[in-house]
């Protein structure tokens, strides 16, 4: 890409697997989706309608609906990256996404990078599984940080921190079942496959992710409590112990903080 190129108009966000693939249920999109796969490189309207046999206007407005569908990207620019007099037409290319779909959602990449980060940063004084346990507890709280700031929900109780958390462990694939104000279910383990070679692996992890999102979150008066059920992840979101829960939650947020600031600080 040339330092002239003008952007085209902002790419919408990447929508699920399912709706991503629904897109492809039509046997012209999938020919050019094809098409702009096999090019490698950016495509015109124009050289994608010759060569599924269409118009170049028909071309643009299913290779738009691929853009809007997170499948291709798109941009002004002149294809060979050489300046030239008059407006830029518009290119294609694919996105640099993994389609995948499952029902009931599973989450393999997010386990692999805890893991593949655990093995990269395991410390002399740990074995493999505190180093991953170590690993899930930090994912975890960036998790709950980042919500958090792009949220800026001010002081959460028990109930608003399980309504936040329900919102966001959706979109991760747990299958939130809030069976009452203050106790929330997880119907579902995204990480189930692995679970079932390693579950005191992977629980642990779990386990370890989700108290390191309530941390992040500055989730007041909830706690991930490990608690395995057939067909459930096995870790349940609830009340902690009264005041004593939320005082014990608030000692350790405190001391991470002192730690971060001065790691000397015993």
């Amino acid at each position: 890409m040339t330092s002239d190129s003008a952007p085209a108009s902002p790419q919408a966000p990447t929508v699920s697997g399912v709706e991503a693939v629904s897109v492809l249920t039509d046997e012209v999109r999938r020919r050019l989706y094809a098409f702009t796969r096999r090019a490698h490189r950016p495509v015109t309207r124009e050289e994608a309608a010759g060569d599924s046999g269409i118009s170049a206007k028909l071309a643009a407005f299913h290779m738009d609906k691929l853009v809007a569908a997170g499948l291709l990207t798109s941009r002004y620019d002149n294809p060979d990256g050489t300046p030239r007099v008059g407006r830029k037409p518009k290119l294609y290319e694919p996105a640099d996404t993994d389609i995948r779909v499952s029902i009931p959602e599973r989450r393999p990449d997010v386990i692999a990078e805890i893991l593949m980060d655990a093995v990269l940063d395991q410390q002399q004084s740990e074995n493999a599984q505190s180093a991953a346990l170590r690993t899930a507890r930090h994912r975890g709280e960036e998790l709950g940080a980042a919500t958090r700031t792009s949220g800026r929900p001010g002081r959460l109780g028990p109930e608003r921190s399980l309504t936040l958390s329900e919102s966001v462990l959706e979109k991760h694939g747990f299958e939130p079942d809030r069976q009452a104000s203050t106790e929330l279910r997880l119907l579902n383990c995204p990480f189930r496959p692995l679970a079932t070679r390693s579950p005191e692996l992977v629980c642990g992890i779990n386990h370890a992710f989700l108290d390191g999102f309530l941390t992040g979150l500055q989730a007041g008066g909830i706690d991930a409590v490990l608690a395995p059920h057939p067909g459930r992840c096995c870790v349940e979101l609830r009340a902690a112990g009264g005041s004593a829960g939320m005082a014990t939650r608030a000692k350790v947020q405190e001391a991470r903080a002192r730690a971060a600031e001065d790691p000397g600080d015993p």
